[in-house]
C-alpha cells in the first residue's frame, strides 16, 4: 500500500519513500573516496586501514544515532543544525549554520571539478566549464521539480555504486577461491595476513589515515536532512540509521578485504583506482572506463545532495532570523510544489563560481586553502551537534521510550572526545595545519562578530 504524501507546517511535502531514504542513506555513506582514494590509504597503512575505518564506522555510527534520536523525538525540523540552535542557543546554531552551508558549498565546488574531470575520460576536447554549467544546471532543476524527483535521482545513482562494489566483491571473492593467477602472484586471503603489521610505515602513517578516512564518511549525515520530507519519519530514521553499520562493514570492509586479497597490498599504486586494478587482473579491459562512469556518477550523486541539503540549511537559517528581515522575507519561502525554490536558487547560483576558478590558477590555490578550512569546520559541527545532543538528554524533550543512543553514558562523552582528538590530530599532519587553523580563525572570528552585534542590539534596546 503506497504511503500517503503529507504537508509540513511550513508548506514543504513528505514525498520521500523509506526506498529513497534508505538508498539516500547508502549514497551518503560511499563516496569516491572509497573508489578512487583507497588506493592511497591500503599504500599507507596496509591490512591495519581496516581497523581504521571500523574504528571511525563505529562513532559516526553512534553520531548518527545521536542525531536520530533527536529526529525522532522532533521530526519537524529540517536539518540536524536546527538541534544546535534549538539546544545550544541562536548565536551557535547561527555560527554553525553557515559554517556548515559553506562547507556544503565548498564541498559541492569540489565534485563539479571532479565532474568534469572525470567527463574528460571520454570528451579530452569539451571545455570544463561548459561541462560543469551543463551538470549543475540539470541538477539543480531535479532539485527545484520535487523532493520526490531528488529521491529518484539519488536511488539511481546510489544503485550504480551498490552494483560496483557488489561485482568487485564477487569477482574478487571468485578470484580468491579459485585461488586465480595474476602477474602479481595468486588471489589469496594470506595475501592479508601474511607478516600481518599494524604500523608497516610507521604509527605516524597510521595515525594520519583516521583524518583521510574521517574525510571519507564526511557527509553520511545527509540522510537525517532527508528525514523531515519522509513520509514516515519515526519508522525512516530508525531503519535508516540502524543500518549505516553494517552498511559501512559491507561496503568498505569488504571491499577493501577483497582488494587486499586480490592485490597484494604492497602492490597497489596509490594514485590509481583499486577497482580498475582488480576488474583488470580480473581480465576487465574496459574497467577503466567503467570505474570512470561509476565515480563520474558518485559525484553528480554527492553534488545532487549537497544541493539538496544546501537549499535546506539556507532555508533554515532563512527562517530562523527575523520575521521582517531580508533573509526570511526572500529565502523563507517555500514554493506551491513544497520546495524551498529560493534557498537551493542562491546556494545553485554561488556554486556557479566554480566555472570561473577553472580558468584562474591564483583563484584555484586560494580555494584549495578555504576548502581545506571547510573540511575542517565540519570536525566542530559534528562536536557541537554531540553536545548539543546531551543539552536534549537533560531538556524536558527527550524521550525516555524513544529511539535512544546506546549506552549514551560512555559513548556519548566518547564520542565527542574521539571528534576532538581527530581534530588535534591535524596540527601534526603538515597538509592539514593550515586547514585546521583556518577553521579555529573562522570560528573566532564569526563568533567573535556575532557576540558584538547582539551586544550592540542589546545596548540600542
Amino acid at each position: 500500500m503506497q504511503e500517503k504524501i503529507t504537508k509540513n507546517a511550513d508548506g514543504t511535502l513528505r514525498s520521500l519513500s523509506n526506498r529513497h531514504v534508505q538508498m539516500i542513506a547508502i549514497g551518503g555513506t560511499i563516496g569516491t573516496g572509497l573508489f578512487l582514494g583507497s588506493g592511497s590509504t591500503i599504500s599507507k597503512t596496509g591490512p591495519s586501514v581496516m581497523i581504521v575505518y571500523l574504528v571511525l564506522g563505529c562513532f559516526f555510527f553512534l553520531m548518527m544515532r545521536a542525531i536520530g534520536e533527536m529526529f525522532y523525538a522532533d521530526p519537524s525540523q529540517h536539518t540536524f543544525v536546527s538541534f544546535i540552535s534549538k539546544y545550544l542557543g541562536t548565536t551557535a546554531g547561527y555560527f554553525t549554520g553557515w559554517s556548515y552551508w559553506l562547507g556544503l558549498l565548498f564541498a559541492s565546488m569540489a565534485e563539479l571539478t571532479a565532474i568534469a574531470t572525470y567527463f574528460a575520460f571520454w570528451f579530452p576536447n569539451v571545455p570544463s566549464w561548459i561541462v560543469e554549467v551543463a551538470f549543475l544546471v540539470v541538477l539543480t532543476a531535479i532539485n527545484l521539480i520535487a523532493a520526490k524527483l531528488f529521491g529518484e535521482a539519488e536511488f539511481w545513482f546510489a544503485m550504480i555504486k551498490i552494483v560496483a562494489i557488489v561485482a568487485l566483491i564477487v569477482t574478487g571473492i571468485i578470484m580468491v577461491f579459485s585461488h586465480t593467477s595474476t602477474p602479481l602472484g595468486h588471489a589469496s586471503i594470506s595475501n592479508i595476513t601474511n607478516h600481518f603489521t599494524l604500523f608497516p610505515h610507521g604509527s605516524f602513517n597510521f595515525i594520519s589515515a583516521f583524518p583521510m578516512v574521517f574525510f571519507a564518511f564526511q557527509g553520511i549525515e545527509f540522510v537525517s536532512i532527508t528525514l523531515g520530507e519522509s513520509k514516515n519519519p519515526h519508522k525512516v530514521v530508525k531503519k535508516a540509521v540502524n543500518e549505516t553499520l553494517w552498511r559501512i562493514m559491507i561496503f568498505y570492509i569488504g571491499a577493501l578485504a577483497v582488494i587486499m586479497a586480490v592485490i597484494p597490498w604492497t602492490s597497489i599504486t596509490p594514485d590509481k583506482s583499486p577497482f580498475v586494478q582488480v576488474f583488470s587482473l580480473a581480465g576487465l579491459p574496459a574497467a577503466a572506463a567503467i570505474i570512470n562512469f561509476v565515480v563520474l556518477t558518485s559525484a553528480a550523486s554527492s553534488l545532487n545532495s549537497i544541493i539538496f541539503s544546501a537549499g535546506r540549511h539556507f532555508y533554515q537559517l532563512a527562517t530562523e532570523g527575523r520575521k521582517e528581515g531580508f533573509m526570511n522575507r526572500y529565502f523563507g519561502k517555500v514554493s506551491k510544489n513544497g520546495i524551498p525554490s529560493a534557498a537551493i536558487l542562491i546556494s545553485a547560483a554561488i556554486i556557479f563560481i566554480t566555472p570561473i576558478m577553472s580558468v584562474s590558477n591564483s583563484i584555484s590555490s586560494v580555494f584549495t586553502i578555504v576548502a581545506g578550512s571547510s573540511s575542517d569546520m565540519y570536525i566542530i559541527v559534528y562536536l557541537l551537534t554531540m553536545i548539543a545532543h546531551r543539552k536534549y538528554r537533560a531538556s524536558k524533550d527527550f524521550l525516555s521510550d524513544g529511539f535512544k543512543m546506546p549506552g549514551y553514558s560512555i559513548t556519548s562523552p566518547l564520542t565527542i572526545l574521539f571528534f576532538f582528538v581527530i581534530f588535534a590530530s591535524l596540527f601534526f599532519i603538515p597538509g592539514d595545519v593550515v586547514g585546521a587553523m583556518g577553521a579555529i580563525i573562522w570560528s573566532i572570528v564569526f563568533c567573535g562578530a556575532l557576540y558584538l552585534k547582539e551586544r550592540n542590539s542589546k545596548e540600542s534596546a
